[in-house]
């Protein structure tokens, strides 16, 4: 076999050779011819093999799909074949799928890949998508082909516009078009309109343009329908020059329709048309009501792919915003696909639209004003709810501001914006609802109900209440008696410590419990007492508050009386003083009396909701009940003289809290009624005002006119700021209408004075620490 193959070899050789013109020698042939001799022989080396593995079509496509599912055009455009980027640039390809979200108002999207084919340079993978919109539910695309290169060693999508709906292949477009029910109106109890949407007149003056023998009636008018006193609309163009146009307010065309005889001929008065939602009187409980208002340039992407239209206005606050769901209706649409010529080649979808519904608010139009007039000048928050049910009767929150501002069309905008964001006193804030104040001696309700209830302290205990109360380590904390110049308070009992509001007795009730093992007792009575969390209330937005646990005994002792770190908002103190008054009973607080269909019926009513209850013993309870009545009927009591001669029977603690103004602290009083009245539930009403001195100067006096209001229907008594109803003493201008509040620690003339200084006319002074004298 050897020889054979050398002899093959041999011949070879001689071809080779005789190919290139050489001669053989013949020791060549010779040595050709030999057998070869035993010497070792080398194998050729084994050569090395590279394997290379083409990707996975299946993977890039799932890649290209995931991207998509997150908004990614970035990732799917780098994803391409490079003729796919030479036929479409990155932002054409971006604007072609946000188009496509938009006009289906897509939220989200999922995808399913049902086979594939892979060839050596080319693949084909099939899937569908499932579209999930906000109008139009679920559209589900029938079966696409993606088709795929290799490039680089990696596959690349073959893009065309039949890869997101095979009903744009070619450069077909979606068009859709809504059908809109008209937005639902917000009504107060009564049905008299808060929020409507409604043809309007915005209503204004040109300075200059006036005939000042017509000024009286012109401010007549202009006071009827808006509701502003005329003194207040002559003080809007006092000093303007020549040519300004002055926003007065907004009317509905309907109400102008009544009154165009009177407006017809009035120089200088300036209306203005627009279409849109209409506040009535400048804001009803703006802060509950909320607004609507237009979509901002950089949010027209998100409300577009959330159903909405250029033009449409947006739920911003309010019961505007948690009753969209029922105020917008369902808007019907239809989605069709059409060639590049503009002409319909198919429908994709279509849906009717559903009527919208009307929410109606626990409110009373009426009170509710009034209840805004009586706070108007200060800075702050009441609130008032049915003691025996949670139903909130009216909530204000100070300053002010017009919802009608946010409507661009109305011509006031301007100027009510203005007077929105010219101050610092940011007036769109909810004082009433949100992050909270410092609550002071209102809180030694709580106090006193977790020294009972702990069995640390009964109610025959007693304490002599000086000027001052000493810790262990000789710190002295002092009792508001002694800043007033009023004699100490003397021996006290436990009650009479509240009806007397003694900060020593106080202090000595935080020490106790801290230091005899109740160190959370107060904290967790608090919370039992529904602060430091949200109320619940459906329509409010709410804050939760703070209520800590002390860790040392000086954090007690401050804990005590309402100071530290305690922050509440007033609608959480309305709801445990009606607890209070009501026999331990926590409900939650409402605004919403009902939602209606367009057929008036009703789709949700109100109904009371218990929440929990005091974990108070009913002999306890019983206690602190008579001293808050004491604090407004006893000679001793902190509020007496304020509510002197009220024949509704008045439950109620001042509080004077200090926070970070020194010097100024806030002023509250909260409390119920207990009138038994079968037209007239009992009330629980809670009043802060800002840094405004005194809880018995200021809102005490508030307090009794929101009584007044309520159950009588207009006020009987006059502020002690005050000249006459809603006019202070000394104005600053003679359009002013607002009380001014007197200054910390000016009693404004008091409210009857005090008493030899056995009563005390600016509630009770909270924490101060000296050293003591030697």
């Amino acid at each position: 076999m050897k020889l054979k193959v050398y002899s093959v070899l041999l011949l070879l050789v001689l071809f080779l050779n005789a190919c290139s013109g050489v001669n053989p020698t013949p020791a060549a042939t010779v040595s050709a011819l030999t057998a070869p001799a035993a010497t070792a022989t080398h194998a050729l080396p084994t050569p090395p093999v590279y394997v290379t593995t083409v990707p996975d079509a299946e993977t890039a496509a799932h890649a290209f799909l995931d991207a998509w599912k997150a908004d990614d055009t970035v990732t799917m455009y780098g994803m391409l074949t490079s003729v796919s980027r030479d036929a479409i640039n990155q932002d054409a390809f971006t604007k072609r799928y946000k188009d496509v979200a938009i006009n289906i108002t897509q939220q989200s999207l999922e995808y399913e890949i049902l086979s594939k084919l892979t060839n050596p340079s080319s693949a084909q993978v099939a899937y569908n998508v499932t579209f999930h919109t906000q109008i139009l539910g679920d559209i589900k695309s029938r079966e696409m082909n993606m088709g795929l290169k290799l490039e680089d060693a990696a596959w690349r999508i073959q893009w065309e516009d039949g890869l997101i709906m095979p009903e744009l292949h070619g450069g077909n477009t979606l068009r859709l078009d809504y059908d809109a029910p008209s937005r639902g109106n917000i009504y107060d109890r009564n049905g008299v309109g808060v929020a409507l949407h409604s043809d309007i007149v915005a209503l204004g003056v040109n300075v200059g343009e006036m005939d000042r023998n017509q000024e009286g009636t012109l401010l007549s008018v202009l006071s009827n329908l808006t509701g502003k006193t005329p003194d207040g609309i002559r003080a809007l163009y006092m000093d303007k020059p020549n040519g300004t146009y002055v926003a007065v307010g907004e009317i509905t065309k309907e109400v102008e329709k009544q009154y165009l005889q009177s407006l017809s001929g009035l120089a200088g008065l300036v209306r203005s048309d627009y279409s849109g939602r209409f506040y009535s009187q400048g804001g009803i409980a703006p802060h509950v009501v909320g607004f609507v208002s237009a979509i901002r340039q950089e949010e027209v992407d998100q409300y577009l792919r959330a159903g909405y239209a250029y033009g449409d206005r947006v739920a911003r606050t309010g019961i505007e915003s948690w009753g969209d769901q029922y105020l917008a209706g369902v808007k019907g649409a239809t989605l069709d696909v059409y060639d590049p010529q503009g002409k319909p080649v198919t429908r994709l979808a279509k849906v009717d639209r559903k009527p919208s519904q009307n929410i109606y608010t626990t409110f009373d139009s009426n009170f509710q004003l009034g209840a805004q007039e009586a706070l108007s000048g200060f800075t702050g928050a009441l609130v008032v709810m049915e003691r025996d049910t949670g139903r909130v009767l009216a909530l204000v929150s100070s300053p002010e501001f017009d919802p009608n501002a946010f409507e661009g069309a109305n011509a006031n905008s301007r100027a009510l914006l203005n007077e929105i964001y010219s101050t610092n006193n940011t007036p769109e804030y909810d004082r009433a609802t949100m992050d909270g104040y410092p609550l002071g001696s209102v809180f030694k309700v709580v106090t006193i109900a977790a020294a009972l209830e702990s069995g640390v302290h009964k109610p025959e205990d007693t304490l002599d209440c000086q000027y001052k109360w000493y810790g262990p380590d000789s710190r002295a904390y002092t009792d508001w008696t002694l800043e007033k110049g009023f004699p100490p308070s003397g021996v006290l009992t436990l009650v009479q410590g509240l009806v007397r509001s003694c900060d020593p007795w106080f202090y000595q009730m935080g020490y106790d419990l801290f230091t005899q093992g109740h160190e959370k007792d107060v904290s967790n009575m608090a919370r039992a007492f529904g602060l430091g969390s949200k109320t619940g209330a459906v329509g409010l937005f709410e804050a939760n508050g703070n209520i800590p646990d002390p860790t040392s005994w000086p954090e007690a002792v401050e804990m005590a009386i309402g100071q530290w770190k305690v922050l509440v908002n007033p609608l959480q103190v309305a709801r445990f003083m009606a607890a209070v008054g009501n026999g331990g009973t926590l409900y939650e607080p409402q605004v919403i009396e009902k939602v209606v269909d367009a057929n008036n019926n009703p789709s949700l009513a109100f109904q009371p909701k218990v929440q929990g209850k005091l974990p108070i013993k009913p002999e306890d309870l019983a206690l602190i009940q008579q001293g808050l009545r004491d604090v407004v009927a006893s000679p001793r009591g902190t509020a007496v003289q304020v509510f002197g001669g009220m024949s509704i029977p008045v439950y109620g603690k001042t509080g004077t809290a200090q926070n970070d103004n020194p010097g100024h602290p806030h002023a509250w009083f909260a409390g119920y009624t207990d009138a038994k009245r079968t037209d007239k539930p009992d009330i629980a009403i809670a009043v802060i005002a800002e840094n405004a001195g005194e809880g018995a100067d200021i809102s005490a006096p508030i307090f009794r006119r929101i009584v007044e209001l309520y159950f009588l229907g207009q006020p009987q008594t006059i502020y002690p700021w005050e000249s006459k109803f809603n006019v202070t003493r000394t104005p600053a201008d003679p359009s002013a209408k607002t009380p001014v509040p007197p200054a910390s620690g000016d009693t404004g003339g008091g409210a009857g004075g005090n008493s030899g200084g056995n009563t005390d006319t600016g509630g009770d002074i909270n924490l101060r620490t000296a050293t003591p004298s030697k």
